[in-house]
């Protein structure tokens, strides 16, 4: 009987590389690549139905004939690779923020920006029946949907003072960090002759640290030419050079600041061809004045008690 040859059998390596099972790493590498593939077949898909949307869209908002650059479309200008002062002009005026401009000024005017609380005015909100001993009008602002009412009374001279600055070719402009609500009303009775140029409130003023700043650089005006009157120094700290300082007024009276201002330095500012050496003058005297008036008012007080020692 003859056997049945047997087919040779494989070497045992041959043998064990057939039978050899996949390793998890391989499974989980091949089953990644599918996702993958799977994503970036997704993303293509909507990437091509993406450009067919806005190509219609265009198509739509695209006028089709001449007649349409009468209705106010109008072909834009492309700009070459050179035009990059153009370029830049566009970049500025779609992602910077908005210039707070004055309209021009008027040849051969000089600016006088002028803080509103605690140097024109002084108001305070109503506070139950009780109403403040001197005050000269009331405003009912609207805020957070609520009617205040705030007592205003006037600083002494500050008719005179802006009636002065007017009829002296001053451009007006009071820049104040109040709101609008609030300051519009108050300037409404505040300036019943129309004496003020421009009004500027809190949203043209620059935030930092939570003070507001009223940075005059990019309001169209030479700094040469202009001067801030304001109470709070933190208010002009980016033109300390630009500003006359004044003393905050509450209830005073008696208070005489506006008609010194009238007389101690715009009356002769005209003389200085940059207002900021007029400025530096002024506050430089201001403050030796008040270094002698300080010594009188010491020696004085000194001399009394004496007196009172010797009886």
């Amino acid at each position: 009987m003859v056997s049945k040859a047997k087919k040779p059998k494989g070497s045992p390596a041959s043998h064990n590389l057939r039978r050899r099972k996949k390793t998890p790493v391989t499974a989980a590498s091949k089953t990644a690549s599918v996702v993958v593939a799977s994503i970036n077949k997704s993303l293509y898909t909507c990437h091509r139905r993406l450009i067919k949307i806005f190509s219609k869209l265009v198509r739509i908002a695209t006028p089709k004939n001449k007649s349409s650059v009468k209705k106010g479309y109008r072909v834009l200008k492309k700009l070459s690779v050179g035009d990059n002062h153009q370029i830049a002009t566009v970049r500025r005026s779609l992602f910077q923020e908005s210039n707070t401009s004055l309209p021009p000024l008027i040849s051969g005017k000089k600016t006088v920006f002028l803080d509103l609380d605690e140097t024109l005015i002084h108001s305070v909100p109503a506070n139950g029946l009780i109403r403040p001993v001197n005050y000269d009008f009331v405003v009912k602002p609207l805020l957070d949907g609520e009617r205040i009412v705030f007592y205003v009374l006037k600083r002494p001279f500050v008719d005179e003072f802006l009636q002065f600055l007017s009829e002296n070719n001053f451009e007006i402009v009071v820049f104040t960090a109040g709101i609008e609500e609030y300051a519009s009303l108050v300037l409404d009775v505040l300036d019943r002759r129309g004496l003020i140029s421009h009004r500027l409130y809190r949203n043209s003023c620059k935030e930092f640290d939570g003070r507001f700043v009223k940075d005059l650089s990019n309001l169209g005006r030479d700094l040469k030419n202009g001067v801030i009157v304001d109470d709070n120094p933190n208010s002009y700290s980016l033109q300390p050079e630009n500003a006359i300082p004044i003393s905050p007024f509450t209830d005073d009276v008696g208070d005489d600041e506006l008609k010194k201002l009238m007389s101690g330095f715009f009356r002769n500012c005209h003389e200085f061809e940059d207002l900021r050496d007029a400025v530096k003058q002024f506050v430089e005297s201001s403050k030796a004045e008040r270094l002698i008036e300080d010594e009188v008012l010491g020696n004085s007080k000194n001399s009394n008690f004496q007196t009172l020692i010797e009886v």
